[in-house]
């Protein structure tokens, strides 16, 4: 039997080989955190138990990147183990669906059923035809240096916005830690957010009509950005009036989040126990519900260290499938995902 050890992120952005920039900011920005947002919640209004569903054993686990297919089944990453994972919703069963997976990381079906994944180790971003097999490069380089580490994407129209970390801060030796947005009718990719206005962009969200885009950004040394922007979104994928939505310093901020049809986020954030980083126990771990004025509307704990990501699936859009360590949680939420989240 092969043992079992779970990575944090921060071991694992070390391990990467990746350069982590150096930033400032002013930590007093939207209140200190949100520790004091936890009382008078009342959750049961939004969210069911925690449920397990599956626990990844493999020489080394960090779970990441859920996203739900046509049939309900559940797809997801090990980051450390170059595994893309599948459960099945039908037989409560758990297999490997790719082995040698670049260190796939953020995952996500498009309309027609094709995955999308972010390939970290690869520092591309690949879209698989599922019927065929087929992979198809849709990103990989940027000013003729390779992308750093695409982590998660949204789609939006006709755009593919995508983070990458980490990054360089010399950008005559490659690319920063940032944002960027494929067209996918041109095929040209853009790079609307970068270092220094970015400091560590991680999950990434639209609003179900299209008007935000939400960002997480989640640096783990001190006074550094830990919070969700948000920006308006104009029809070519253009972003504007930047603001903070939620801070989360000086705790573990958000990892990955998804959006229900009524444009609460529901974000994967916060720690057990100390990693070895600035960030503190002021954020909760589990999944926080955040409305689209920016107020914490519901909270529930996940087990174990580390949540990272969650998504929306089931037949009604309202189980939430979470991962964190080496587990595969579910959830039922009162409200559905947005309609974006339905495949097929």
């Amino acid at each position: 039997m092969k043992s079992t050890r779970n990575f944090s992120r921060r071991q694992f952005l070390q391990g990467s080989g990746g350069t982590l920039a150096t930033f400032a900011i002013s930590t007093s920005a939207a209140a200190a955190g949100i520790r004091k947002q936890y009382s008078g919640l009342n959750s049961r209004k939004f969210l069911g138990t925690v449920k397990t569903l599956a626990t990844v054993k493999d020489q080394k686990v960090f779970t990441e990147g859920p996203a739900v297919d046509g049939r309900g089944d559940v797809f997801f990453t090990n980051v450390p183990m170059d595994k893309i994972l599948r459960w099945s919703v039908r037989d409560k069963k758990l297999t490997t669906f790719r082995e040698q997976s670049n260190k796939a990381n953020g995952l996500l079906f498009d309309a027609k059923g094709r995955l999308l994944a972010c390939e970290g180790g690869a520092g591309r971003v690949t879209r698989t035809d599922m019927a065929t097999g087929k992979i198809t490069v849709l990103a990989n380089e940027f000013n003729g240096f390779p992308l750093a580490a695409p982590n998660d994407l949204e789609l939006f129209g006709g755009s593919l916005f995508f983070t990458s970390r980490p990054g360089t801060t010399d950008l005559k030796k490659g690319n920063p830690n940032a944002v960027y947005r494929l067209d996918l009718t041109t095929k040209k990719l853009h790079q609307p957010l970068a270092w220094p206005k970015v400091h560590m962009p991680n999950g990434i969200v639209a609003s179900p009509d299209g008007k935000s885009l939400y960002l997480i950004e989640a640096h783990p040394d001190a006074n550094r950005s830990r919070s969700i922007l948000a920006f308006d979104l104009g029809k070519g994928g253009q972003l504007s009036n930047r603001r903070t939505h939620i801070n989360f310093y000086p705790g573990r901020s958000g990892d990955g989040m998804c959006i229900d049809a009524e444009g609460n986020l529901y974000v994967a954030a916060g720690l057990h126990k100390t990693r070895k980083t600035s960030e503190t126990l002021d954020t909760r771990p589990g999944i926080h519900v955040i409305s689209p004025a920016g107020k914490l509307l519901a909270f529930r704990q996940t087990p174990t260290d580390t949540i990272t990501n969650c998504t929306f699936g089931g037949p009604d859009l309202r189980t939430l499938y979470i991962t964190s360590g080496a587990h595969l949680h579910s959830l039922r939420a009162a409200i559905p995902g947005k309609p974006s989240h339905k495949i097929g």
